[in-house]
């Protein structure tokens, strides 16, 4: 079922606060999907998913890869019956404020404030497509 990222039905925004790990879907050099487990967080308001990573991880490294135009990727998360995919093109922000901003936003949905990291960065996911049975 499609729906617009911008306006999702509150039951499909309910489900994106509700606190479950998700999947990151990266593009690997060769095209092959890159799967990974994840904390995300989606903002409707301003279109973006945002992933707060480590900048040597290979997730950052297929993002990076894929130059300023950004990378195509999916967030994915289920429970039971239940699933949601957002889609969009990702790049890494590395601004103080910017990732700050995103560690807030992911202790709020997942109850924990993650330990420091001078190594963080943000995986900015603007959003293209939502999908899902909320």
């Amino acid at each position: 079922m499609s729906r617009d990222p911008r306006n999702p039905d509150p039951e499909y925004l309910d489900f994106w606060r509700e606190r479950h790990v998700c999947t990151l879907t990266t593009p690997r050099p060769d095209g092959t999907p890159h799967v990974v487990p994840v904390g995300v967080t989606y903002d409707p308001e301003a279109g973006l998913a945002r992933v707060i990573a480590n900048r040597h991880s290979r997730k950052v490294a297929h993002v990076r890869a894929a130059g300023e135009a950004g990378a195509r990727v999916a967030v994915c998360q289920l429970a039971g019956r239940r699933w949601a995919t957002l889609e969009g093109l990702a790049v890494v922000r590395e601004e103080p404020e910017l990732i700050a901003d995103a560690v807030r936003r992911y202790a709020e949905r997942y109850e924990r404030t993650p330990r420091p990291n001078p190594d963080r960065v943000l995986i900015e996911i603007a959003l293209t497509r939502a999908i899902g049975k909320a």
